[in-house]
Protein backbone atom coordinates (compact mmCIF):
# COMPACT_ATOMS: atom_id res chain seq x y z
CA UNK A 1 0.00 0.00 0.00
CA UNK A 2 2.86 2.39 0.78
CA UNK A 3 4.41 1.73 -2.63
CA UNK A 4 1.09 2.32 -4.39
CA UNK A 5 0.56 5.49 -2.40
CA UNK A 6 4.05 6.81 -3.25
CA UNK A 7 3.53 5.93 -6.90
CA UNK A 8 0.20 7.75 -6.88
CA UNK A 9 1.80 10.83 -5.32
CA UNK A 10 4.61 10.81 -7.91
CA UNK A 11 2.15 10.52 -10.76
CA UNK A 12 0.01 13.28 -9.28
CA UNK A 13 3.10 15.50 -9.09
CA UNK A 14 4.00 14.74 -12.70
CA UNK A 15 0.43 15.48 -13.75
CA UNK A 16 0.44 18.77 -11.85
CA UNK A 17 3.81 19.67 -13.40
CA UNK A 18 2.55 18.79 -16.89
CA UNK A 19 -0.60 20.80 -16.30
CA UNK A 20 1.47 23.76 -15.14
CA UNK A 21 3.71 23.56 -18.19
CA UNK A 22 0.69 23.30 -20.51
CA UNK A 23 -0.79 26.35 -18.82
CA UNK A 24 2.53 28.11 -19.37
CA UNK A 25 2.48 27.07 -23.04
CA UNK A 26 -1.06 28.42 -23.46
CA UNK A 27 -0.13 31.69 -21.76
CA UNK A 28 2.91 32.03 -24.03
CA UNK A 29 0.79 31.38 -27.13
CA UNK A 30 -1.82 33.93 -26.02
CA UNK A 31 0.95 36.48 -25.38
CA UNK A 32 2.04 36.21 -29.01
CA UNK A 33 -1.26 37.73 -30.16
CA UNK A 34 -0.94 40.87 -28.05
CA UNK A 35 0.78 42.86 -30.82
CA UNK A 36 0.61 42.59 -34.61
CA UNK A 37 3.88 44.41 -35.27
CA UNK A 38 6.36 41.93 -36.74
CA UNK A 39 9.34 43.19 -34.72
CA UNK A 40 7.30 43.08 -31.50
CA UNK A 41 6.06 39.55 -32.26
CA UNK A 42 9.60 38.26 -32.91
CA UNK A 43 10.87 39.70 -29.64
CA UNK A 44 7.89 38.27 -27.74
CA UNK A 45 8.52 34.83 -29.26
CA UNK A 46 12.04 34.76 -27.82
CA UNK A 47 11.15 36.17 -24.39
CA UNK A 48 8.13 33.84 -24.01
CA UNK A 49 10.23 30.80 -25.01
CA UNK A 50 12.90 31.70 -22.44
CA UNK A 51 10.27 32.00 -19.71
CA UNK A 52 8.43 28.82 -20.73
CA UNK A 53 11.52 26.61 -21.00
CA UNK A 54 13.52 28.27 -18.20
CA UNK A 55 16.47 29.36 -20.34
CA UNK A 56 18.87 32.16 -19.41
CA UNK A 57 19.46 33.16 -23.04
CA UNK A 58 17.34 32.99 -26.16
CA UNK A 59 17.57 34.11 -29.77
CA UNK A 60 15.60 33.99 -32.99
CA UNK A 61 17.52 33.94 -36.25
CA UNK A 62 15.61 34.95 -39.38
CA UNK A 63 16.87 33.19 -42.50
CA UNK A 64 17.57 35.49 -45.46
CA UNK A 65 17.52 34.80 -49.19
CA UNK A 66 21.23 33.89 -49.12
CA UNK A 67 20.54 31.15 -46.50
CA UNK A 68 22.31 33.23 -43.86
CA UNK A 69 20.83 35.02 -40.86
CA UNK A 70 19.37 38.34 -42.01
CA UNK A 71 18.05 39.26 -38.52
CA UNK A 72 19.07 38.03 -35.06
CA UNK A 73 16.86 38.93 -32.07
CA UNK A 74 18.30 38.14 -28.65
CA UNK A 75 17.05 38.03 -25.04
CA UNK A 76 19.26 37.85 -21.94
CA UNK A 77 22.14 39.97 -23.28
CA UNK A 78 21.90 43.70 -22.52
CA UNK A 79 22.84 46.43 -25.00
CA UNK A 80 26.18 47.22 -23.38
CA UNK A 81 27.30 43.58 -23.47
CA UNK A 82 26.03 43.22 -27.06
CA UNK A 83 28.19 46.19 -28.12
CA UNK A 84 31.26 44.64 -26.52
CA UNK A 85 30.62 41.26 -28.16
CA UNK A 86 30.50 42.86 -31.61
CA UNK A 87 28.65 41.88 -34.82
CA UNK A 88 25.68 39.54 -34.60
CA UNK A 89 26.00 35.95 -35.89
CA UNK A 90 25.42 35.36 -39.59
CA UNK A 91 24.81 31.59 -39.55
CA UNK A 92 28.08 29.73 -38.92
CA UNK A 93 28.67 26.75 -36.68
CA UNK A 94 25.77 25.09 -34.89
CA UNK A 95 23.47 27.94 -35.90
CA UNK A 96 24.22 27.17 -39.53
CA UNK A 97 23.61 23.47 -38.92
CA UNK A 98 19.99 24.21 -38.06
CA UNK A 99 19.68 26.29 -41.24
CA UNK A 100 21.03 23.46 -43.41
CA UNK A 101 19.08 20.74 -41.59
CA UNK A 102 15.97 22.26 -39.99
CA UNK A 103 15.32 19.66 -37.28
CA UNK A 104 15.18 20.01 -33.48
CA UNK A 105 18.65 19.89 -31.95
CA UNK A 106 19.39 19.33 -28.23
CA UNK A 107 22.96 19.39 -26.86
CA UNK A 108 24.53 18.82 -23.46
CA UNK A 109 27.49 21.09 -24.19
CA UNK A 110 27.27 23.52 -27.12
CA UNK A 111 31.01 24.07 -27.33
CA UNK A 112 31.75 20.33 -27.73
CA UNK A 113 29.72 19.88 -30.93
CA UNK A 114 31.89 19.14 -34.04
CA UNK A 115 30.36 22.14 -35.87
CA UNK A 116 30.91 24.53 -32.95
CA UNK A 117 32.33 27.82 -34.25
CA UNK A 118 33.43 29.17 -30.89
CA UNK A 119 32.36 32.25 -28.92
CA UNK A 120 33.70 35.76 -29.53
CA UNK A 121 35.41 37.73 -26.80
CA UNK A 122 33.15 38.96 -23.95
CA UNK A 123 30.47 36.41 -24.94
CA UNK A 124 28.90 34.72 -21.87
CA UNK A 125 29.51 31.02 -21.46
CA UNK A 126 26.69 28.81 -22.77
CA UNK A 127 26.53 25.06 -22.26
CA UNK A 128 23.14 23.36 -22.64
CA UNK A 129 21.43 24.11 -25.96
CA UNK A 130 18.03 23.58 -27.60
CA UNK A 131 17.20 24.70 -31.13
CA UNK A 132 14.00 24.24 -33.11
CA UNK A 133 12.96 25.53 -36.57
CA UNK A 134 10.02 27.94 -36.94
CA UNK A 135 7.97 27.20 -40.02
CA UNK A 136 5.67 29.68 -41.76
CA UNK A 137 3.38 27.77 -44.09
CA UNK A 138 5.66 25.38 -46.00
CA UNK A 139 8.95 27.22 -45.57
CA UNK A 140 11.37 27.68 -42.68
CA UNK A 141 11.17 31.30 -41.48
CA UNK A 142 13.98 30.98 -38.95
CA UNK A 143 15.22 29.10 -35.91
CA UNK A 144 14.60 29.50 -32.19
CA UNK A 145 17.73 29.04 -30.07
CA UNK A 146 17.68 28.51 -26.28
CA UNK A 147 20.79 28.06 -24.12
CA UNK A 148 21.82 27.66 -20.49
CA UNK A 149 18.97 25.85 -18.74
CA UNK A 150 18.29 27.43 -15.36
CA UNK A 151 19.76 25.36 -12.54
CA UNK A 152 22.59 24.08 -14.72
CA UNK A 153 20.83 21.00 -16.10
CA UNK A 154 20.12 19.89 -19.65
CA UNK A 155 17.01 20.50 -21.72
CA UNK A 156 14.75 17.43 -21.58
CA UNK A 157 12.63 15.55 -24.09
CA UNK A 158 9.64 17.31 -22.59
CA UNK A 159 11.35 20.69 -23.14
CA UNK A 160 11.94 19.77 -26.77
CA UNK A 161 8.29 18.84 -27.26
CA UNK A 162 7.14 22.10 -25.68
CA UNK A 163 9.60 24.06 -27.85
CA UNK A 164 8.28 22.40 -31.01
CA UNK A 165 4.66 23.12 -30.03
CA UNK A 166 5.51 26.72 -29.20
CA UNK A 167 7.46 27.11 -32.48
CA UNK A 168 4.39 25.92 -34.41
CA UNK A 169 2.20 28.53 -32.67
CA UNK A 170 4.92 31.16 -33.20
CA UNK A 171 4.92 30.40 -36.94
CA UNK A 172 1.20 31.21 -37.11
CA UNK A 173 1.70 34.43 -35.13
CA UNK A 174 4.63 35.46 -37.31
CA UNK A 175 2.63 34.81 -40.48
CA UNK A 176 -0.23 36.94 -39.18
CA UNK A 177 2.20 39.70 -38.25
CA UNK A 178 3.80 39.53 -41.70
CA UNK A 179 0.40 39.75 -43.38
CA UNK A 180 -0.53 42.71 -41.18
CA UNK A 181 2.79 44.43 -41.85
CA UNK A 182 2.40 43.79 -45.58
CA UNK A 183 -1.14 45.23 -45.59
CA UNK A 184 -0.01 48.26 -43.61
CA UNK A 185 2.89 48.97 -45.96
CA UNK A 186 0.70 48.57 -49.04
CA UNK A 187 -1.84 50.96 -47.55
CA UNK A 188 0.92 53.50 -46.83
CA UNK A 189 2.24 53.21 -50.42
CA UNK A 190 -1.27 53.67 -51.85
CA UNK A 191 -1.80 56.73 -49.64
CA UNK A 192 1.50 58.10 -50.93
CA UNK A 193 0.29 57.53 -54.51
CA UNK A 194 -2.88 59.53 -53.84
CA UNK A 195 -1.05 62.32 -51.98
CA UNK A 196 1.64 62.78 -54.63
CA UNK A 197 -0.88 62.60 -57.49
CA UNK A 198 -3.03 65.21 -55.77
CA UNK A 199 -0.10 67.58 -55.28
CA UNK A 200 1.13 67.12 -58.85
CA UNK A 201 -2.33 67.81 -60.28
CA UNK A 202 -3.07 70.71 -57.93
CA UNK A 203 -3.26 73.93 -59.96
CA UNK A 204 -2.09 75.98 -56.97
CA UNK A 205 0.95 73.80 -56.25
CA UNK A 206 4.48 74.58 -57.42
CA UNK A 207 5.15 73.55 -61.04
CA UNK A 208 6.06 69.88 -61.13
CA UNK A 209 8.37 70.43 -64.07
CA UNK A 210 10.76 72.20 -61.70
CA UNK A 211 13.04 70.60 -59.14
CA UNK A 212 10.79 71.45 -56.19
CA UNK A 213 7.99 69.20 -57.47
CA UNK A 214 10.30 66.29 -58.22
CA UNK A 215 12.03 66.74 -54.86
CA UNK A 216 8.62 66.32 -53.22
CA UNK A 217 8.04 63.07 -55.12
CA UNK A 218 11.49 61.77 -54.15
CA UNK A 219 10.93 62.69 -50.49
CA UNK A 220 7.66 60.76 -50.30
CA UNK A 221 9.20 57.67 -51.94
CA UNK A 222 12.10 57.93 -49.47
CA UNK A 223 9.66 57.96 -46.55
CA UNK A 224 7.63 54.95 -47.64
CA UNK A 225 10.58 52.78 -48.66
CA UNK A 226 12.69 53.44 -45.52
CA UNK A 227 15.58 54.18 -47.88
CA UNK A 228 18.58 56.43 -47.20
CA UNK A 229 18.50 58.21 -50.57
CA UNK A 230 15.91 58.78 -53.29
CA UNK A 231 16.78 60.16 -56.74
CA UNK A 232 14.76 61.00 -59.84
CA UNK A 233 17.04 60.65 -62.86
CA UNK A 234 16.26 62.08 -66.28
CA UNK A 235 18.19 60.65 -69.26
CA UNK A 236 20.50 62.96 -71.19
CA UNK A 237 21.18 62.83 -74.92
CA UNK A 238 23.87 60.26 -74.18
CA UNK A 239 21.92 57.18 -73.05
CA UNK A 240 24.55 56.41 -70.41
CA UNK A 241 24.18 59.75 -68.62
CA UNK A 242 21.32 60.81 -66.36
CA UNK A 243 20.67 64.20 -64.79
CA UNK A 244 19.50 64.30 -61.17
CA UNK A 245 16.23 66.25 -61.43
CA UNK A 246 14.98 65.46 -57.91
CA UNK A 247 16.61 64.18 -54.73
CA UNK A 248 15.79 63.49 -51.08
CA UNK A 249 17.78 62.07 -48.19
CA UNK A 250 20.78 63.00 -46.06
CA UNK A 251 23.08 63.37 -49.11
CA UNK A 252 20.48 64.88 -51.48
CA UNK A 253 22.30 68.23 -51.71
CA UNK A 254 25.43 66.50 -53.01
CA UNK A 255 23.39 64.93 -55.83
CA UNK A 256 21.25 67.93 -56.84
CA UNK A 257 21.65 68.81 -60.51
CA UNK A 258 24.58 66.44 -61.08
CA UNK A 259 25.15 64.15 -63.98
CA UNK A 260 25.19 60.51 -62.89
CA UNK A 261 26.37 57.45 -64.74
CA UNK A 262 24.35 54.24 -64.58
CA UNK A 263 25.87 50.96 -65.65
CA UNK A 264 23.73 50.23 -68.75
CA UNK A 265 23.63 46.53 -67.88
CA UNK A 266 22.09 47.37 -64.51
CA UNK A 267 19.08 49.21 -65.93
CA UNK A 268 18.63 47.72 -69.39
CA UNK A 269 16.00 45.28 -68.11
CA UNK A 270 14.12 48.12 -66.36
CA UNK A 271 14.17 50.32 -69.47
CA UNK A 272 13.24 47.43 -71.75
CA UNK A 273 10.38 45.97 -69.70
CA UNK A 274 9.30 48.84 -67.44
CA UNK A 275 9.46 46.46 -64.45
CA UNK A 276 11.04 47.55 -61.16
CA UNK A 277 14.28 45.79 -60.25
CA UNK A 278 16.61 45.45 -57.25
CA UNK A 279 20.36 45.95 -57.78
CA UNK A 280 22.49 44.37 -55.05
CA UNK A 281 25.69 46.42 -55.54
CA UNK A 282 24.71 50.10 -55.52
CA UNK A 283 28.23 51.53 -55.81
CA UNK A 284 29.00 49.46 -58.92
CA UNK A 285 25.76 50.42 -60.68
CA UNK A 286 25.53 54.14 -59.91
CA UNK A 287 28.17 56.88 -59.76
CA UNK A 288 28.11 60.65 -59.60
CA UNK A 289 27.62 61.14 -55.87
CA UNK A 290 27.79 59.40 -52.47
CA UNK A 291 26.06 55.99 -52.42
CA UNK A 292 25.22 54.25 -49.09
CA UNK A 293 27.90 51.80 -47.98
CA UNK A 294 27.21 48.23 -49.06
CA UNK A 295 23.94 49.61 -50.37
CA UNK A 296 21.22 48.16 -52.55
CA UNK A 297 19.15 49.97 -55.17
CA UNK A 298 15.51 49.71 -56.13
CA UNK A 299 15.07 51.12 -59.65
CA UNK A 300 11.56 52.07 -60.82
CA UNK A 301 10.71 53.14 -64.36
CA UNK A 302 8.60 56.32 -64.60
CA UNK A 303 6.75 55.58 -67.82
CA UNK A 304 3.13 56.36 -68.76
CA UNK A 305 1.22 56.38 -72.05
CA UNK A 306 4.39 55.78 -74.02
CA UNK A 307 6.23 58.74 -72.43
CA UNK A 308 9.35 58.13 -70.35
CA UNK A 309 9.78 60.57 -67.45
CA UNK A 310 12.99 59.04 -66.08
CA UNK A 311 13.90 56.65 -63.27
CA UNK A 312 13.11 56.64 -59.56
CA UNK A 313 16.11 55.21 -57.70
CA UNK A 314 15.88 54.27 -54.01
CA UNK A 315 19.12 53.45 -52.20
CA UNK A 316 19.14 51.53 -48.91
CA UNK A 317 22.15 50.92 -46.68
CA UNK A 318 23.35 47.35 -46.39
CA UNK A 319 22.61 47.24 -42.65
CA UNK A 320 18.95 48.14 -43.32
CA UNK A 321 18.28 44.82 -45.02
CA UNK A 322 16.89 43.95 -48.42
CA UNK A 323 13.98 45.54 -50.24
CA UNK A 324 10.96 43.36 -49.61
CA UNK A 325 8.67 41.99 -52.30
CA UNK A 326 6.08 44.53 -51.13
CA UNK A 327 8.53 47.40 -51.60
CA UNK A 328 9.30 46.26 -55.15
CA UNK A 329 5.66 45.78 -56.13
CA UNK A 330 4.33 48.96 -54.50
CA UNK A 331 7.34 50.96 -55.68
CA UNK A 332 6.35 50.05 -59.23
CA UNK A 333 2.73 51.07 -58.51
CA UNK A 334 3.95 54.36 -57.04
CA UNK A 335 6.12 54.95 -60.12
CA UNK A 336 3.22 54.35 -62.51
CA UNK A 337 0.99 56.76 -60.55
CA UNK A 338 3.72 59.41 -60.54
CA UNK A 339 4.43 59.00 -64.27
CA UNK A 340 0.73 59.23 -65.12
CA UNK A 341 0.30 62.28 -62.89
CA UNK A 342 3.30 63.99 -64.53
CA UNK A 343 1.91 63.21 -67.97
CA UNK A 344 -1.55 64.52 -67.07
CA UNK A 345 -0.03 67.64 -65.52
CA UNK A 346 1.97 68.22 -68.71
CA UNK A 347 -1.19 67.83 -70.80
CA UNK A 348 -2.97 70.26 -68.49
CA UNK A 349 -0.18 72.81 -68.90
CA UNK A 350 -0.33 72.36 -72.66
CA UNK A 351 -4.08 73.06 -72.64
CA UNK A 352 -3.54 76.18 -70.53
CA UNK A 353 -0.75 77.35 -72.84
CA UNK A 354 -2.92 76.68 -75.88
CA UNK A 355 -5.61 78.90 -74.38
CA UNK A 356 -3.00 81.60 -73.74
CA UNK A 357 -1.60 81.30 -77.27
CA UNK A 358 -5.10 81.47 -78.75
CA UNK A 359 -5.73 84.63 -76.79
CA UNK A 360 -2.39 86.03 -77.92
CA UNK A 361 -3.33 85.37 -81.55
CA UNK A 362 -6.61 87.22 -81.04
CA UNK A 363 -4.83 90.17 -79.43
CA UNK A 364 -2.28 90.22 -82.26
CA UNK A 365 -5.06 90.27 -84.89
CA UNK A 366 -6.87 93.05 -83.06
CA UNK A 367 -3.70 95.10 -82.79
CA UNK A 368 -2.93 94.60 -86.45
CA UNK A 369 -6.44 95.04 -87.87
CA UNK A 370 -7.67 97.82 -85.61
CA UNK A 371 -5.02 99.71 -83.64
CA UNK A 372 -2.26 99.87 -86.25
CA UNK A 373 -4.70 100.82 -89.03
CA UNK A 374 -6.17 103.64 -86.97
CA UNK A 375 -2.72 104.90 -85.96
CA UNK A 376 -1.64 104.77 -89.59
CA UNK A 377 -4.74 106.73 -90.63
CA UNK A 378 -4.08 109.30 -87.89
CA UNK A 379 -0.53 109.68 -89.14
CA UNK A 380 -1.72 110.30 -92.71
CA UNK A 381 -4.20 112.90 -91.45
CA UNK A 382 -1.48 114.73 -89.54
CA UNK A 383 0.82 114.67 -92.56
CA UNK A 384 -1.98 116.20 -94.66
CA UNK A 385 -1.98 119.26 -92.38
CA UNK A 386 1.54 120.19 -93.44
CA UNK A 387 0.29 121.92 -96.60
CA UNK A 388 -1.89 124.18 -94.45
CA UNK A 389 0.92 125.25 -92.09
CA UNK A 390 3.47 127.83 -93.12
CA UNK A 391 5.42 128.28 -89.88
CA UNK A 392 8.73 126.42 -89.61
CA UNK A 393 8.25 125.59 -85.90
CA UNK A 394 4.78 124.10 -86.50
CA UNK A 395 6.13 122.03 -89.41
CA UNK A 396 8.88 120.57 -87.21
CA UNK A 397 6.29 119.74 -84.54
CA UNK A 398 4.14 117.87 -87.09
CA UNK A 399 7.20 115.98 -88.30
CA UNK A 400 8.08 115.00 -84.73
CA UNK A 401 4.53 113.75 -84.04
CA UNK A 402 4.54 111.78 -87.30
CA UNK A 403 7.89 110.18 -86.40
CA UNK A 404 6.54 109.24 -82.96
CA UNK A 405 3.51 107.58 -84.55
CA UNK A 406 5.77 105.64 -86.90
CA UNK A 407 7.84 104.46 -83.93
CA UNK A 408 4.70 103.39 -82.07
CA UNK A 409 3.56 101.43 -85.14
CA UNK A 410 6.96 99.70 -85.38
CA UNK A 411 6.86 98.75 -81.67
CA UNK A 412 3.33 97.41 -82.07
CA UNK A 413 4.45 95.30 -85.01
CA UNK A 414 7.36 93.94 -82.94
CA UNK A 415 4.89 93.14 -80.16
CA UNK A 416 2.64 91.30 -82.63
CA UNK A 417 5.59 89.26 -83.92
CA UNK A 418 6.56 88.49 -80.30
CA UNK A 419 3.04 87.32 -79.49
CA UNK A 420 2.89 85.14 -82.60
CA UNK A 421 6.37 83.71 -82.01
CA UNK A 422 5.94 82.84 -78.32
CA UNK A 423 3.91 79.72 -79.05
CA UNK A 424 6.31 77.24 -77.48
CA UNK A 425 5.40 74.70 -74.88
CA UNK A 426 8.43 75.33 -72.69
CA UNK A 427 8.79 78.00 -70.03
CA UNK A 428 11.05 80.98 -70.73
CA UNK A 429 14.70 80.12 -70.12
CA UNK A 430 15.15 83.15 -67.85
CA UNK A 431 12.35 81.89 -65.60
CA UNK A 432 13.87 78.40 -65.55
CA UNK A 433 17.26 79.86 -64.56
CA UNK A 434 15.60 81.79 -61.73
CA UNK A 435 13.87 78.62 -60.53
CA UNK A 436 17.15 76.69 -60.68
CA UNK A 437 18.93 79.34 -58.57
CA UNK A 438 16.13 79.33 -56.00
CA UNK A 439 16.11 75.54 -55.80
CA UNK A 440 19.89 75.11 -55.50
CA UNK A 441 20.16 77.84 -52.81
CA UNK A 442 17.36 76.65 -50.54
CA UNK A 443 19.76 75.81 -47.69
CA UNK A 444 21.52 79.21 -47.73
CA UNK A 445 20.87 81.93 -45.16
CA UNK A 446 21.25 84.57 -47.87
CA UNK A 447 19.94 85.01 -51.42
CA UNK A 448 22.45 84.71 -54.29
CA UNK A 449 22.55 87.68 -56.65
CA UNK A 450 21.37 86.78 -60.15
CA UNK A 451 22.09 88.85 -63.26
CA UNK A 452 20.56 88.08 -66.68
CA UNK A 453 21.91 89.96 -69.70
CA UNK A 454 21.11 89.75 -73.39
CA UNK A 455 18.48 87.78 -75.36
CA UNK A 456 18.53 84.71 -73.11
CA UNK A 457 14.93 83.76 -73.90
CA UNK A 458 15.80 83.66 -77.60
CA UNK A 459 17.78 80.43 -77.00
CA UNK A 460 15.46 77.81 -78.47
CA UNK A 461 17.75 74.79 -78.53
CA UNK A 462 16.62 72.63 -75.63
CA UNK A 463 19.95 70.82 -75.30
CA UNK A 464 21.76 74.13 -74.81
CA UNK A 465 19.10 75.34 -72.37
CA UNK A 466 19.31 72.10 -70.36
CA UNK A 467 23.10 72.40 -70.15
CA UNK A 468 22.85 76.04 -69.00
CA UNK A 469 20.43 75.06 -66.22
CA UNK A 470 22.62 72.12 -65.18
CA UNK A 471 25.75 74.30 -65.02
CA UNK A 472 23.95 76.93 -62.92
CA UNK A 473 22.72 74.22 -60.53
CA UNK A 474 26.08 72.43 -60.37
CA UNK A 475 28.06 75.63 -59.85
CA UNK A 476 25.75 76.85 -57.10
CA UNK A 477 25.74 73.42 -55.46
CA UNK A 478 29.56 73.43 -55.32
CA UNK A 479 29.61 76.93 -53.84
CA UNK A 480 26.98 76.05 -51.24
CA UNK A 481 28.69 72.83 -50.14
CA UNK A 482 32.36 73.74 -50.22
CA UNK A 483 33.02 77.50 -50.20
CA UNK A 484 31.59 78.68 -46.87
CA UNK A 485 30.82 81.97 -48.64
CA UNK A 486 28.40 84.66 -47.46
CA UNK A 487 27.98 86.11 -50.96
CA UNK A 488 27.41 84.33 -54.27
CA UNK A 489 26.87 85.96 -57.65
CA UNK A 490 25.37 84.15 -60.63
CA UNK A 491 25.26 85.69 -64.08
CA UNK A 492 23.92 84.35 -67.37
CA UNK A 493 24.52 86.46 -70.45
CA UNK A 494 24.28 86.17 -74.22
CA UNK A 495 26.70 88.22 -76.30
CA UNK A 496 28.13 87.94 -79.81
CA UNK A 497 26.79 84.43 -80.44
CA UNK A 498 27.89 82.92 -77.11
CA UNK A 499 26.19 82.25 -73.80
CA UNK A 500 28.23 82.82 -70.65
CA UNK A 501 27.45 81.33 -67.23
CA UNK A 502 29.49 82.65 -64.34
CA UNK A 503 29.23 81.61 -60.67
CA UNK A 504 31.42 83.57 -58.26
CA UNK A 505 31.70 83.34 -54.45
CA UNK A 506 33.80 85.04 -51.77
CA UNK A 507 34.47 81.81 -49.88
CA UNK A 508 37.56 79.90 -48.86
CA UNK A 509 38.70 79.06 -52.39
CA UNK A 510 41.56 76.68 -53.06
CA UNK A 511 45.14 76.76 -54.26
CA UNK A 512 45.20 73.40 -56.03
CA UNK A 513 42.18 72.22 -58.00
CA UNK A 514 40.97 68.78 -56.91
CA UNK A 515 39.16 66.88 -59.68
CA UNK A 516 35.56 66.10 -58.80
CA UNK A 517 32.35 65.00 -60.44
CA UNK A 518 30.94 68.54 -60.49
CA UNK A 519 33.89 70.10 -62.35
CA UNK A 520 34.10 67.12 -64.68
CA UNK A 521 30.41 67.35 -65.55
CA UNK A 522 30.63 71.06 -66.40
CA UNK A 523 33.74 70.48 -68.52
CA UNK A 524 31.95 67.63 -70.30
CA UNK A 525 28.94 69.85 -71.04
CA UNK A 526 31.16 72.59 -72.47
CA UNK A 527 33.09 70.14 -74.65
CA UNK A 528 29.89 68.60 -75.97
CA UNK A 529 28.65 72.00 -77.20
CA UNK A 530 32.03 73.18 -78.48
CA UNK A 531 32.55 75.64 -75.63
CA UNK A 532 35.01 76.22 -72.80
CA UNK A 533 35.08 75.97 -69.03
CA UNK A 534 37.48 77.84 -66.74
CA UNK A 535 37.99 77.93 -62.97
CA UNK A 536 39.92 80.60 -61.07
CA UNK A 537 40.30 80.37 -57.30
CA UNK A 538 42.41 81.46 -54.39
CA UNK A 539 41.95 81.50 -50.60
CA UNK A 540 41.92 85.31 -50.70
CA UNK A 541 39.38 86.00 -53.46
CA UNK A 542 37.16 82.91 -53.52
CA UNK A 543 36.21 80.91 -56.59
CA UNK A 544 34.85 81.91 -60.00
CA UNK A 545 33.52 79.42 -62.58
CA UNK A 546 33.09 80.61 -66.17
CA UNK A 547 31.27 78.38 -68.66
CA UNK A 548 30.91 79.40 -72.31
CA UNK A 549 29.09 77.81 -75.25
CA UNK A 550 28.01 78.94 -78.74
CA UNK A 551 24.34 79.76 -79.42
CA UNK A 552 22.22 80.67 -82.47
Amino acid sequence: MDELLNDFVDRAGELASAQQRMRGLLNAVVALAEDLSLEAVLLRVVSSACHLLEADYGALGVIGSDQGLSHFITVGIDDDLARRIGPLPTGHGVLGLLIRDPKPLRLHDLSQHPDAYGFPRHHPQMKSFLGVPIRVRDSVFGNLYLTQKKGGGDFTDEDEGLAEAFAAAAGVAIENARLYDDARRRTAWLQACMDVTGKVMDDEAAPVSQDDGLDMIAARALQESSAALALILVPEEDSKLFRVAGAAGSTALEWAGRLSLFDPRAVEAVLATGQAAVIEDASAALSGGPVPADGRLLVVDLRARGTHHGLLVLAREGSAGMFSKTDVEMGAVFGSHVALALELARAHRMREQLAVFTDRDRIARDLHDLVIQRLFAAGLSIQSLRRLITGEQAARTLQTVTAELDEVIRELRNTIYSLNGATTEKELLSSRVLQAVRSAARSLRFVPRLTLTGPIDAIRDEETAANILAVVTEGLSNAVRHSGADSIRVSVSVDDGFVYVRVQDNGAGFSVRTPGNGMTNMQHRANKLGGTFEVTSSPETGTALTWKAPVF
